[in-house]
């Protein structure tokens, strides 16, 4: 039997990792790797068109599954090309093994053809980044780096020179046993202790969560019950805490809608809930505020904390439950829950109104027929700008359906290459990329491999014709839009000459037949919407900084418009409200 190379055991040990698929493009220093994955049928090369769209896509497979994920690229401009992708799924806490190839190993250092130092660059978007210099290092190195992804909830960078990766394996190591799942993590008791006595001291209390609520739905309702509390969330909190919540308060944030802001502010103990919620400008520096999260950094480094609780949402939850008192009075709750209703009566109807016959079509009226017509279990993959938008006023959750975006790192482009990701975990699934024509048009190339792989991804493109959101913060700072305006092909034949399912929508009777008709296509498929750009209402005394970079200064101003399905249940939860 032949013996290994360094890269063929590079591969066994991600495959023993759990790792099923590497998304890259081939290239002179990755080729040993590349090979070792061909004659491996344990794990598969998927072959994009650029590495960006690698390591969102990965990212994109972290974040569904909950698993290792991995990309790579070749030396010097192939690798560097994944850093934006990678700076994405490290601030999304999606665990993602990145291969960077490098130069001969010889060359370092003598500027060499191509380049670049990757163990340095990609230090800022990882927990570990370093350069493999020998054979006898790599097994080691390659657990380390997979142990910090998967324990840190991030991005792990390993540096593979070429000639390394084509030279000899030592003597098989020693099979270390791997770390591929996170432990929960329990706060200490005498936090406890001083948590119970808040909450019970405490009068008028709100929750407000975020991601880190994944997977303690019942917990987080089983608690605000006890202790009579609304409950927003921020909006990677959304997917996880707004379904079957008699509790929800809405969301808060630019984007924000209902009496999330109110709860917030009125409440005399504010918890927030594995959020690392950034706009300071919305938090309370009048109230009580304690805090739950699983990464002891994120505690108080958006505002000044009563109680910092290091420990995992849900474990520390249920060590809560049983300890603190139940509270009988829940007038603050109801009033929160009628000033929701009443902040959603105020505008659903914003864009609701004659809107089959309203040309160019209003992308609310969009994103509403999308959420009724989508799968119960569908994946949103979500670009960054008035996508965001609308996803999170009208894509509805209900605890099987995923809605993913780049909401922490904020990149133009990321829907197509995430819904790659995604849809690879599970062919028979659902995957709709809300595309913007100009996030789309950005990595376009991608849409080919879709096709190549007969992925079965649904891209519905909001086609304005412009960069809205930039056109949007360029008129609250009172300058003229000026480089915004896209001048698009028609995306559907585009499509069509791919070797996909193709088609124009630009009347508003014709959306849902055509929607219906990209999901039963069994391959690709992409629906173009040309939408109104001018469909964003825009609140009187809204100012430059309330926009920019998507924060607030010194006023709870959101944008305004439609809110979807929300109203329904915002009436339902309030039909609870006891009567006197």
């Amino acid at each position: 039997m032949a013996k290994q190379n360094v890269a063929e055991q590079f591969v066994d040990i991600l495959v023993r990792a759990g790792v099923r698929r590497l998304y890259g493009v081939v290239g002179d220093s990755l080729n040993p790797v590349v090979d070792a994955v061909r004659r491996n049928r344990a794990i598969d090369w998927v072959h994009v068109r650029h590495e960006e769209t690698a390591a969102f896509a990965a990212g994109a497979e972290a974040q569904i599954t909950g698993k290792l994920t991995a990309c790579a690229g070749s030396c010097g401009p192939g690798n560097l090309h994944l850093i934006n992708g990678l700076y994405d799924a490290h601030r999304s806490m999606a665990p993602v093994l990145a291969l960077a190839s490098h130069i001969p190993s010889s060359e370092i250092g003598l500027g060499y053809f191509q380049e670049t130092h990757p163990d340095q660059l990609f230090r800022e978007c990882s927990h570990y980044s370093e350069l493999i210099s020998s054979p006898k290092q790599m097994p080691r190195l390659l657990q380390t780096a997979i142990q910090h992804a998967v324990g840190r909830s991030g991005v792990s960078v390993v540096s593979l020179p070429g000639d390394i990766a084509d030279d000899p394996a030592p003597d098989k190591p020693l099979e270390t046993a791997l770390v591929t799942t996170r432990p929960t993590v329990r706060p200490g008791d005498a936090e406890l202790d001083a948590f119970v006595r808040m909450i019970d001291k405490a009068e008028k209390i709100t929750l407000f969560c975020g991601s880190g609520t994944a997977g303690a739905h019942a917990e987080v309702m089983e608690f605000a019950e006890k202790i009579k509390s609304p409950v927003g969330h921020a909006l990677r909190g959304k997917e996880w805490i707004q379904y079957d919540n008699p509790f929800d308060v809405g969301m808060s944030g630019l984007l924000g809608y209902g009496a999330a802001y109110e709860a917030t502010h009125e409440c005399d103990l504010l918890i927030l809930l594995g959020t690392d919620f950034p706009y300071n400008a919305f938090l309370p520096d009048n109230v009580k505020i304690a805090q739950v999260d699983v990464r002891p950094e994120n505690l108080g480094r958006r505002s000044k904390l009563d109680l910092a609780v290091w420990g995992d949402v849900k474990e520390t939850l249920r060590c809560l439950i049983p300890r603190v008192k139940e509270k009988q009075n829940r007038r603050f709750l109801d009033k929160m829950l009628k000033k929701h209703a009443d902040a959603l009566e105020g505008v659903v109807k914003a864009y609701t109104r004659k809107v089959e016959k309203h040309v160019p079509i209003h992308p609310e009226y969009v994103a509403a027929v999308l959420d009724e017509l989508a799968d119960d279990d569908a994946v949103f993959t979500v670009d960054t700008g008035m996508c965001n938008v609308w996803a999170a006023r009208y894509i509805s959750p209900n605890g099987r359906r995923r809605v993913i975006g780049s909401f922490s790192h904020g990149s133009m482009a990321n829907a197509l290459p995430m819904a790659i990701g995604a849809q690879f975990t599970d062919r028979k699934r659902q995957v709709v990329s809300m595309s913007g024509d100009g996030g789309f048009s950005m990595l376009m190339g991608d849409f080919l491999t879709l096709v190549q792989y007969d992925l079965p991804v649904k891209v519905v493109l909001f086609n304005n014709s412009s960069l809205s959101m930039v056109e949007l913060e360029m008129l609250v700072a009172g300058l003229p839009s000026y480089g915004t305006t896209n001048k698009n092909p028609d995306f559907a034949a585009v499509a069509r000459a791919c070797g996909a399912h193709g088609v124009r929508v630009e009347k508003p009777k014709d959306l849902a037949g055509a929607l219906k008709d990209a999901f039963k296509h069994k391959g690709p498929a992409l629906v173009d919407v040309v939408t109104d750009p001018n469909a964003l209402s825009i609140p009187p005394k809204i100012s430059t900084e309330m926009v920019t970079g998507f924060a607030l200064s010194a006023s709870k101003i959101v944008l305004d418009g439609g809110v979807g399905r929300m109203l329904q249940m915002a009436r339902s939860n309030l039909r609870n409200v006891p009567r006197p």
